[in-house]
């Protein structure tokens, strides 16, 4: 898409303003849905599998991250019906010990990039490190966007960026869009992000990075879902959503796949489409899930301390 600072202006001002009573309303209804037996078993498995596994850790190691990797591949060593993770997120110098790690799975490797988490560095600099990032053998970019030149209404800098880092991708790695929706204030702001990084590239949206005070909330990632819902309505493309950050345990994760059933729609609920940005969720989800299977609750000593 070509675009120009006065069309992108004019398009994003001209979307309809968010009800922030009646969005929070409507997340708040569907988190109440009540999820049973098999049901539960079908969405715990389904959690597991949206799940990209990450550490973003300046005291990341190789073996921290060599340990991660075996983790999503085999979740719960005791039960090989587990399903694996989507993927190990990591930073650029850690993509080649993930990916080695994950030979011959079908976990990927993502990889933030652009100067993550703040995304203040010149263009040239975003370029490179996806670049290197790619290099080493990821299969998704998790690329942030410059909050300051957003939020001054600099919106075709920020388009600009985002087409860049997609070409840069090309059709080696896809790209995750990460908006940081705790500093963009408002609902009217998280819905012109939404629209603006789909209309620049993006394979998926994606809340947080998970380094501020306010990550995913059901409410921000209902109307992303909506965004995602009406753009393949208009353009017949289909976009990923990523909610990242404070989703710790079972029952909230299964509030997000409601969310995702009842709004986007079922073509939704697969990880090629839905991911969860979560470390802590995947040990609550294998305590559920053992508890399902045996009757009894396990407890964390069960599981592995990433």
């Amino acid at each position: 898409m070509t675009a120009s600072e006065s069309t992108l202006r004019r398009f994003l001002h001209g979307l309809p303003g968010v009800d922030a009573v009646g969005l929070e309303a409507r997340a708040a209804s569907l988190g109440t849905r009540s999820i049973k037996t098999t049901s539960k078993a079908y969405a715990i498995d389904l959690a597991i599998s949206m799940i990209d596994l990450t550490t973003l850790e300046g005291a990341d190691t190789p073996g921290k991250v060599r340990a991660l990797a075996a983790k999503a591949v085999h979740p719960d060593p005791t039960d090989r019906t587990t399903p694996t993770t989507a993927a190990v997120c990591v930073y650029p110098d850690m993509v080649a010990t993930a990916k080695a790690a994950l030979a011959g799975s079908d976990v990927k490797v993502a990889s933030v990039a652009t100067a993550f988490p703040a995304g203040r560095a010149a263009l040239p600099v975003k370029l490179a490190d996806t670049a290197d990032a790619i290099a080493a053998g990821a299969d998704e970019i998790d690329m942030v966007i410059d909050r300051g030149a957003f939020l001054a209404g600099r919106y075709l800098e920020v388009f600009e960026q985002i087409a860049a880092i997609k070409a840069q991708c090309g059709d080696r790695a896809r790209l995750k869009v990460i908006f940081e929706t705790g500093e963009l204030s408002t609902y009217d702001n998280i819905r012109r992000a939404s629209w603006l990084g789909m209309m620049a590239g993006a394979d998926f949206i994606k809340t947080s990075t998970g380094k501020v005070a306010v990550n995913a909330t059901p409410a921000n990632t209902l109307l992303m879902l909506e965004a995602v819902r009406d753009f393949r309505a208009q353009t017949g493309v289909q976009i990923g959503v990523k909610p990242a950050g404070g989703i710790r345990n079972t029952k909230e994760a299964i509030k997000f796949l409601v969310l995702v059933n009842e709004t986007a729609g079922p073509d939704w609920l697969d990880n090629h489409w839905f991911r969860f940005g979560a470390s802590s969720l995947l040990n609550d989800l294998l305590m559920q899930r053992q508890k399902m299977a045996t009757g009894h609750y396990s407890g964390p000593d069960y599981v592995t301390v990433d």
